[in-house]
């Protein structure tokens, strides 16, 4: 099994900025990405940024390339873990945040999720 704790997230004003953390632990060991996902009231999961450990290949949805980038927690010293820079944030962007990591299987996991509010 493998448990994935999320921090960051909140409120803040448009344009503004906010940093999301991910941390795997138990079986990690055959991670193949991590990455964000989010939900809007009334929407379907989208994928938001994902990163391949083995490659450091990076994939945005189209309507965040520019103002987020994902990338390793170095941090977290020896540990699956990444974090999303997110800038100029948009009301557009308001969703719960899903931090997913995918192992070679392919087997999903996923956070608990964190609520991210831009308010104009």
């Amino acid at each position: 099994q493998v448990q994935l704790v999320e921090s960051g997230g909140g409120s803040v004003q448009a344009g503004g900025s906010l940093r999301l953390s991910c941390v795997a632990s138990g079986r990690t060991f055959d991670t193949y990405t991590m990455g964000w996902f989010r939900q809007a009231p009334g929407q379907e999961r989208e994928l938001v940024a994902r990163l391949t450990f083995s490659s450091d290949q990076t994939v945005y949805a189209d309507s965040v390339v520019g103002r987020f980038t994902i990338s390793r927690d170095n941090t977290k010293t020896g540990m699956y873990a990444v974090v999303l820079e997110m800038n100029s944030l948009k009301p557009d962007d308001t969703a719960v945040y899903y931090c997913n990591t995918v192992h070679y299987g392919p087997v999903n996991y996923w956070g608990q999720g964190t609520q991210v509010t831009v308010f104009s």
